[in-house]
């Protein structure tokens, strides 16, 4: 046990290269836990999803409904950078330990809600521990695993991410339909004990103290700018008019918030971002790139299944399957691209193919119309899985080895983060365009009767879609053609930024490499280089 333990530690000190023979058992059973506390933080709103109309209908409160989701994401969100931080300051372990505990109670309290009210609140507290889901099993990877390394793993999250997207919907309505809607929530109790059994026993990294307290002036302010942010692509063109007064508050807070939190961390004493890892040309394009790619890639996930199923005629469980070329193409190049950086140490080209077939994809997508077939939309859809399967891990890679090991957490956090804002901005404006295409096609082919039935929610769930007169049925497919169209097409055009970003990647070797890496030139550097702009 003691060579187990000593094992996992010393993975943590970059000075012992040299017994890689004891990494493979121990490191296998850690990546297990950190594999299970990330498909709770990715499953969960997939499975709370496909339940709600359930939970509406025991508990009421329809108007509210879109709280349960608003509530989680919006607390996963602002808490996401500060368990980055708390793991740096305090120690990996035992922050990640406490995110597993808080997202447990929140789901345990979840599941015992009594009215919508409680279940929203009690769904906040589960978003703060999810907060410190991913940003621990990333950040815990970072210690364990050298960059060099870690490549191996990719396959393995990308796997759980492919998993979680197909399963959820699938899993959630087999819940709801034979155990009820609370053991959607319950579900997790059993999975997240095994995962603290694992970690608590098996995981030993070395505990820290900070002489300097939490930065919580810096916590207040970046969690009412990121509110304010995540409200605004929420609310906007649904709730309030994007124009309207609630949302004009609510950018100019954001915006006062976000500035004087930049200002703040030039002078706290422990910066909960500390703006010198910007200074990472790598970091700072990584980011960029996190950020479209959940632009582009939650926005890909919620309007494939839409068209699928108002134009391809799929059901809502067939629509989940049929995102398998996508999602399986990822998971392929996931694996490629982590074994060819583990055994050449090369990253950079993948960054660049992913950008340029992201691009391709998109485009490909924004042909379809009502004549599209499956196969060729699956085609289309391999295409861009392919692309973002160069660009999912390989981002995080990037940013953590550009950045020193005391900010490996943040580094995690800040990378989590941008991604989860882009998927923000991606669902509110690709859906505004959307709603607005779908809107002004129907008005145009069916008139007042056509605008009134989209003016609420511009998706019909498939059950009223064949309830339409075949007139109106038809000229509900076209809107949706149409919109997709209008959405894919702008992905086409954001995921441009992600190509551009891509040719400015300094290819820095990456850290812990095999000790033949240095009669490589281009791998000679010494490995713990953080590179300037």
């Amino acid at each position: 046990m003691a060579d187990t333990q000593a094992a996992v530690a010393g993975q943590t000190q970059p000075e012992k290269p040299e017994k890689p023979e004891k990494q493979p058992k121990s490191v296998r059973v850690v990546l297990l836990a950190l594999m299970i506390a990330m498909m709770l933080a990715m499953l969960d709103n997939m499975i709370v999803g496909t339940a709600m109309p359930t939970i509406v209908g025991e508990l009421g409160g329809l108007e509210h409904l879109s709280w349960v989701v608003t509530g989680y994401t919006l607390a996963t969100a602002a808490s996401t950078p500060v368990w980055g931080k708390v793991g740096d300051m305090f120690g990996r372990k035992g922050a990640f330990l406490s995110s597993i505990v808080i997202f447990l109670i929140g789901s345990a309290l979840s599941g015992m809600a009594q009215d919508m009210g409680q279940l929203i609140g009690f769904r906040a507290v589960q978003g703060l521990g999810a907060g410190g889901l991913m940003v621990g099993v990333m950040a815990i990877i970072g210690d364990l695993i050298p960059p060099r390394e870690r490549g191996k793993y990719q396959g393995m999250m990308a796997g759980v991410m492919a998993l979680a997207m197909i399963g959820g919907p699938l899993v959630g309505g087999t819940i709801t339909d034979n155990w009820g809607w609370r053991w959607a929530f319950y579900i997790n109790l059993p999975l997240g004990a095994v995962a603290l059994a694992l970690v608590t026993a098996v995981l030993h990294l070395p505990r820290k103290r900070a002489k300097a307290g939490i930065d919580y002036l810096g916590v207040v302010l970046l969690t009412v700018g990121i509110t304010s942010i995540v409200l605004v692509t929420t609310w906007g063109g649904t709730e309030y008019a994007w124009t309207s007064a609630r949302i004009m508050e609510l950018i100019g807070i954001g915006v006062a918030t976000l500035v004087g939190f930049v200002f703040w961390q030039t002078r706290a004493a422990e910066p909960v971002l500390p703006l010198h890892i910007f200074r990472s040309r790598n970091f700072t394009l990584m980011s960029v790139i996190g950020f479209i790619t959940g632009f582009v890639m939650f926005g890909a996930t919620l309007y494939l299944p839409l068209y699928q199923q108002s134009v391809q005629g799929a059901s809502a469980t067939n629509s989940g399957l049929l995102l398998l070329p996508m999602l399986g193409a990822m998971l392929v190049t996931s694996m490629v691209a982590g074994r060819v950086t583990t055994n050449s140490g090369r990253y950079k080209a993948f960054p660049i193919v992913g950008g340029a077939l992201m691009i391709t994809g998109l485009y490909l997508l924004s042909l379809m119309d009502t004549q599209t077939t499956r196969l060729t939309s699956g085609v289309y859809m391999a295409v861009l899985g392919a692309g973002m399967g160069c660009l999912m891990q390989i981002t995080m890679l990037v940013a953590q080895n550009s950045v020193q090991m005391k900010d490996m957490g943040v580094a995690s956090s800040s990378t989590t983060l941008f991604r989860t804002l882009g998927s923000s901005f991606g669902v509110a404006i690709m859906g505004a365009l959307f709603n607005h295409k779908v809107q002004d096609v129907m008005a145009t082919r069916a008139g007042a009767l056509g605008k009134q039935m989209t003016e609420k929610s511009a998706a019909l769930d498939a059950k009223h879609i064949n309830m339409l007169p075949a007139p109106l049925r038809e000229a509900y497919q076209h809107a949706v053609s149409a919109g997709t169209h209008s959405a894919f097409l702008l992905g086409a055009v954001i995921a441009v930024v992600v190509l551009i970003a891509a040719l400015f990647v300094k290819e820095v070797p990456l850290k812990g490499g095999p000790q033949k890496a240095a009669a490589d030139g281009a791998d000679a550097v010494p490995a713990p280089v953080i590179e300037a702009v």
